[in-house]
């Protein structure tokens, strides 16, 4: 079965209950996994949502953790939901498994707030600028490789103007500096046909502003949300062997005051499209 948003979001909620069922019956990981006969690393895996899950399988945890039979039913029935497979899963070979968790939570999500400092961010790249990229960072890849990551970028562009499940809210930041770093007229141009779509909002941090939160963090980040009780929000931030997933309501609530105070020092969506105009003349 394969859906536009995957199975993130059912197998990191069947995760959370389960964990909250074993934190509940005072279980460790390892007391479940003995119980269970399963090895540690595989509770690992199903209570943070990395892998699918088998109804039979959400049944036994159960029942080891003493839930109710009315938990146990409504928890089988979200583990049959865990089976779901996003279109990128035939890019597997592609896609770091990392990676893979975000992308399935991307297209998940109901906004996304993104702020970026280095680079034109995925969901607005074209094709010629996506190959420089992954050229420049994958030495190591062949062009096959390259084209089917490639492929799996320009893939995730879909949901800006998907109508079910409704395309979701994107509102980007730039610093300025993403506009002069390598990037031609074309990709410039295409940033301004796509920021104006009604549910997507491209605004940049012009040099002039100086220092600000976001450049004094930790770089480029993604605020995911989600509808209401499907998911919390998550912080997202990526680097070259790794990703962080932040959710702690601290932690979401650090970056939402600097997100906060990039909006309020950027330029506006008018006067963004306006300055990307002038620098793709100035590249033409």
């Amino acid at each position: 079965m394969t859906t536009d948003t995957g199975s993130t979001v059912p197998r990191r909620q069947l995760g959370r209950h389960l964990r909250q069922l074993r934190e509940e019956a005072r279980m460790t990981v390892k007391a479940a996994a003995d119980a269970l006969e399963w090895s540690t690393p595989k509770i690992w895996r199903i209570e943070t949502g990395a892998t699918s899950m088998r109804s039979l399988d959400a049944e036994a945890m159960c029942k080891v953790y003493g839930a109710s039979p009315e938990l146990t039913e409504a928890l089988m029935g979200l583990a049959k939901e865990t089976k779901g497979r996003g279109w990128w899963h035939s890019y597997g070979d592609a896609i770091p498994e990392w990676f893979e968790l975000y992308v399935g939570l991307e297209a998940a999500a109901s906004r996304l707030r993104k702020y970026e400092a280095q680079l034109v961010p995925g969901l607005l790249q074209t094709k010629a600028y996506a190959t420089r990229v992954y050229e420049v960072a994958h030495r190591d890849m062949t062009a096959e490789e390259i084209d089917r990551g490639v492929a799996v970028r320009l893939g995730r562009q879909t949901l800006l103007t998907r109508s079910l499940p409704r395309a979701p809210q994107v509102d980007i930041v730039l610093d300025e500096a993403v506009l002069r770093r390598g990037v031609d007229a074309e990709q410039l141009n295409h940033v301004i046909v796509v920021s104006r779509q009604s549910n997507v909002s491209v605004r940049v941090v012009p040099f002039g502003v100086g220092l600000h939160p976001a450049g004094l963090a930790n770089g480029a980040f993604t605020i995911l949300d989600f509808d209401a009780g499907s998911e919390p929000s998550i912080i997202y931030s990526d680097g070259l062997t790794g990703a962080l997933y932040l959710e702690k309501p601290a932690e979401v609530a650090a970056y939402e005051r600097v997100w906060s105070a990039i909006e309020k020092q950027a330029l506006s969506e008018a006067q963004t499209r306006k300055l990307i105009a002038s620098i793709a003349e100035e590249q033409a």
